[in-house]
């Protein structure tokens, strides 16, 4: 048996195409949406997800701004920017993108953002509410997993899925949303002691730890969806995820890979929240 690999790039494709359908609408009405996306130094990969970021917004119609801060922005402008910005009526989402820089109070960042333009996703309101099921925005990447999912016609209800990684980005936000869609769900870490007994028994298995190739097929349930979050850069140059996709392929029943994902998915939902936060903010 091989799995079936889940195109994370096919699927965002066409996902997008029904939010450029409701983009369209928007500006039949004179609407605009808008995104802002602020990204604070030099970091490389940042500047590729960012680069990335405003491409899907240009392919759907959605207006965007980079705002490109130096490395030693203080903390009171780069809050002061952010102010501005949710002050702003073009502007329905802002975007911080991470790692900051360590002089900087990531925390103080993120709830300084507007809740009705949080399209990340991590203001603590929104993360709060998805103990509730109320969330405005979900973050974008658990989004993501979970159209992946459902556009895969992966069931979730009733089954078991278990979560590697208990980041507030992923991991948890993560398991609230399978909870609600009536999963029986389990979270363990990197460090779980016997993380086999919990992962096998996994009907949807979804892994973000940040250690490369942690997950082997003697891990997995024989027929298992793994989905993949983790990419790690090898000392090689190579991409890999957290999963051992070449072992890992010959039990499950579907597989992500690493790269071409997760990450497509997890920048359609921005696009996606993005629209909904000018729809929301334009309500007759």
């Amino acid at each position: 048996m091989s799995a079936i690999i889940i195109d994370g790039k096919k699927i965002a494709l066409e996902v997008r195409k029904s939010w450029k359908e409701r983009v369209d609408r928007l500006k039949q009405r004179g609407i605009l949406p808008g995104l802002a996306v602020i990204i604070v130094g030099n970091n490389p990969a940042s500047q590729v997800y960012v680069r990335n970021k405003i491409k899907a917004c240009h392919e759907v119609g959605i207006h965007s701004e980079l705002i490109d801060l130096p490395e030693d922005v203080s903390e009171t402008q780069l809050l002061m920017t952010i102010e501005n910005l949710n002050q702003t009526p073009i502007i329905n989402g802002i975007l911080v993108q991470l790692p900051l820089p360590k002089h900087i109070d990531v925390n103080k960042v993120l709830e300084t953002i507007s809740v009705e333009k949080d399209v990340d996703g991590f203001h603590l309101y929104n993360l709060g509410a998805l103990m509730s099921g109320n969330t405005i925005f979900p973050p974008c990447t658990p989004f993501g997993v979970q159209c992946l999912l459902e556009y895969s016609n992966i069931p979730i209800e009733g089954q078991n899925a278990v979560i590697v990684g208990r980041s507030n980005i992923v991991g948890k936000p993560m398991a609230m949303m399978l909870l609600q869609k009536n999963a029986t769900v389990s979270i363990c870490t990197s460090k779980t002691r016997d993380l086999k007994q919990f992962t096998s028994l996994a009907d949807i298995l979804v892994v973000a730890t940040g250690k490369p190739n942690l997950i082997t097929s003697d891990m997995v349930k024989p027929g298992a969806a793994v989905i993949d979050v983790g990419i790690n850069r090898l000392e090689d140059g190579r991409l890999v995820g957290d999963v051992d996709f070449e072992g890992v392929k010959k039990v499950a029943g579907y597989i992500t890979p690493v790269p071409g994902g997760v990450g497509p998915m997890t920048i359609t939902m921005l696009v996606a929240n993005t629209v909904i936060a000018a729809e929301q903010a334009n309500q007759a």
